[in-house]
């Protein structure tokens, strides 16, 4: 399912319109983006957490040529699934 998609359902089933939904869910997209590049969590209860994490500097090796590299430390956006989310995928 794509953004278009989901956002043909949520309007379908809050009962309003396409353009509407459209802008809520793109306010909320957002919302979480800017929360956590920040630094801070967003969590929604049921659904599940949004956080930032940080990796540590590496060393990898390149495929192609064997070579050793290094890989630079950086913050990475992490979804972690609720309890009630991995209810209904599991069919609970």
């Amino acid at each position: 399912m794509n953004k278009e998609e989901l956002v043909q359902e949520a309007a379908k089933k809050s009962k309003v319109t396409q353009k509407e939904a459209n802008e809520v869910l793109s306010a909320l997209i957002d919302t979480v983006q800017k929360t956590v590049s920040k630094g801070k969590k967003v969590t929604l209860v049921g659904f599940g957490t949004f956080e930032p994490r940080k990796r540590a500097a590496r060393n990898g090796r390149n495929p192609q040529t064997g070579k050793e590299i290094k890989i630079p430390a950086k913050t990475v956006p992490v979804f972690s699934a609720g309890k009630k989310f991995k209810e209904v995928v599991n069919g609970k």
